[in-house]
Parts: C-alpha cells; structure tokens; sequence
C-alpha cells in the first residue's frame, strides 16, 4: 500500500501544488492589470501561464521523484527528462517575459510619441532585439540541455581547446550569413529603413512588411513580397519614400496641340484636385515643359500625403483631364500634320506661269493615277 500510496502522493501533490500557485499568480497579475490600466505588462505577463506551471510542476517533480521510489531501474532516465524539461521550460518562459517587457515598453512610447516615423523606427529595433533575445536564449537552453549529458560534458573540454580554430572555420564559412546578421543590426539601429517604410528596391516600390536578422520582406502594390538578404540595403541604394516624412510630389505628363488652351487646363486642374480627397492641398501647378513639331509637353504637378494617396490623384487628374479636353477642347488632343506643306519663296515650283506664287504643293510627290485620268 505504501508504494503506491508515495507515488501518488508525490506526483499529485507536485501537480496541485503547480496548479494552486500558477492560479494565484494569474489572479494576482489579472487584479494588477486590472488596477493599472496605463501599463498592459501584468495582462501581457499573463501570457506565460503555461510555460510557469510546466516550470513549476516540472522543478516539483524533479526535486521530489527520488522520494516516490517508482520505477527506480529507469530514476537516471526519468530524471534527466525532468530536467531537459525544466531547462525547455525555463527558456521558453524567460522569452515570454522578455517579450511582455519589450512590447509594453514599446506600447508606452507609442502613446507619448505621435511621430510616426520614430514609433516605426523603435518598433523594428524592439522586433529585431527580441529575436536576439530569443536566439540567444535558445543557444543557451540547447547548451544546457547538451551539457546535461556526460558524454557531452568530455567532449566540451576538447571543443573549448579547438575554439578558435572552430571559430575562424565558422566564420568563413558563414560569410554571408554573419554579414547579413551584422547588416540586420545596423538597419535596426542605424534607421536606414523602418517596418511601414515605403521604398524602391530592383524597381518595385513597396511596403516593408517584416525585418529580421537575415533578410527584409517588401509588400508591393499588387500583394506580392519581395523577400532578399537585409545586406542589399547596406550595400545597394535604394529609394525611401519615408524618409523625412511621406509627402510626396507628383507628376503627370501630358502631350497636347500647341493651340491648347493653358489657363483653361490650370482652372480646371485646379477644381479635379479639389474634388479629390487624396490631394492634402498643399500644392499644384501646370507648366509647358517641352515642345516638338507636332505638340507640346504639360506638366502637371499635384502634391499628396503618402505615396499612396499620390497614386490616386496621379491618375484621377490624368484621366479627367484628358476626358475634359476630350469633350470640350477636342482640337487641344495631339494631331498628326496632313495640309498641304508650304513651300519655300526660292523653290523653282512655288510660281505660277504668270510670276505668281502658289501657295501650297502637295507633300505627296508621287500619287497614283485616277481612273478619270487614264485612257
């Protein structure tokens, strides 16, 4: 009766035990999240309930299984699980409250702070130094549950004796990697790009989704990602359009009639942008920028608040303006020349017989005979 009275007693008071402190603690930390609105840490502290019990219940075990004489062929077997899972459990729960931390720290500085160019650029540095976190606590835990293992622990003093020479093996090898990991750090704390940046990159211009160590993921327009190595914004230009803030100018070119009327396209520039909601109002303009034979280049200039929004007033002013002279300056639209060309006052076929001028000589030199004129 008393060996199966002792492993009962054991094992189930470790997991009471583990269950009565892991709900005080969540009732203690929901009446502080409660009492303390301004602060989400103890709500987000509340997220590690599991891994706190699995530590706790796991620590109780380990502690007390020698006392429950069970299965004593297999206690170094069954111990050393119990360990590799407090090990496990420990890490994952430290990263559950490095995370809690990080993310309420962020969350107060994105309540004080109103840019949104320095909220972005601490957002990405605190995403990039959770992953650190999480990377080193990793190798960490991995180690500790290797060194759990003798035949583990002779074979780190001969790794710790090669070291350097491992080292430098490593490091060339990993070339690429180390300097995609550097090149991760220096975006972070650098600010040379920020997650909500809109850049161009191989000529896609996008959205940056996610950085980590390794590499960068840009959304284009047309929900495609762009994925490469975070080394290409330290070692390529690349176009940022959030850079000292996300207005934007734009542009639209049009080619008219020289005869096209210039105060009528400005006024009506002028009220196709105020009847947009994506233009903020800061500035437009329309300018003769060139001219060919045939027609005229006019620039219209339009000012708007994030790429986005430039996008949308670009084409509202370039199809409601070319429909407008459509229907009300149809003679403004690019024509191609076919009048008779006027020939210069020296050309021995600008007179008439008489010694008077003609007036005009048909461009076309060689034309084919009429049905009239043969026979």
């Amino acid at each position: 009766m008393e060996n199966l009275l002792r492993p009962l007693i054991v094992i189930g008071g470790s997991v009471v035990l583990t269950l009565l402190i892991g709900w005080t603690t969540d009732l203690l930390l929901r009446k502080a999240d409660e009492r303390h609105h301004e602060t989400p840490l103890w709500g987000l502290l509340r997220r590690g309930r599991i891994p706190y019990q699995l530590v706790l219940c796991a620590a109780f075990l380990r502690a007390s299984y020698d006392e429950a004489q069970l299965l004593e062929q297999h206690r170094t077997a069954i111990g050393r699980t119990l360990t590799l899972v407090l090990i496990g459990a420990t890490a994952w729960l430290v990263i559950r409250i490095a995370a809690a931390i990080v993310e309420s720290t962020y969350s107060r500085y994105a309540r004080a702070h109103r840019d949104p160019a320095r909220v972005r650029r601490v957002r990405t540095q605190v995403t990039l130094i959770m992953r650190v976190v999480s990377a080193i606590v990793g190798v960490v835990a991995a180690a500790a549950m290797l060194l759990t293992f003798p035949a583990m622990r002779a074979a780190g003093a001969s790794l710790l004796a090669s070291a350097g020479l491992l080292g430098i093996v490593a490091g060339i090898a990993a070339q690429s990697t180390l300097s995609n990991l550097f090149a991760g750090l220096q975006i972070a704390f650098g600010d040379m790009v920020r997650l909500g940046d809109v850049v161009v990159v191989e000529g896609e211009w996008g959205t940056v989704d996610e950085i980590t160590l390794t590499f960068l993921t840009v959304r284009t327009w047309d929900e495609r990602r762009i994925t490469m190595p975070v080394s290409y914004f330290t070692s390529k230009p690349f176009e940022n359009w959030s850079r000292g803030g996300a207005q934007m100018t734009g542009t639209v070119f049009l080619h008219v009639d020289h005869a096209a009327p210039l105060p009528a396209m400005r006024d009506r520039l002028r009220d196709i942008l105020r009847s947009c909601p994506a233009w903020d109002g800061r500035h437009y303009d329309l300018t003769v920028t060139d001219s060919t034979p045939s027609t005229m280049e006019v620039r219209a200039l339009m000012t708007a608040k994030d790429p986005d929004d430039l996008w949308t007033v670009r084409v509202t002013v370039r199809e409601q303006l070319i429909h407008w002279l459509t229907e009300t300056h149809p003679y403004a639209l690019p024509r191609v020349n076919t009048a008779d060309a006027v020939l210069p006052p020296t050309h021995p076929a600008s007179h008439n017989g008489d010694g008077t001028a003609l007036r005009t000589h048909r461009s076309r030199v060689h034309e084919a005979p009429r049905a009239s004129d043969r026979g």
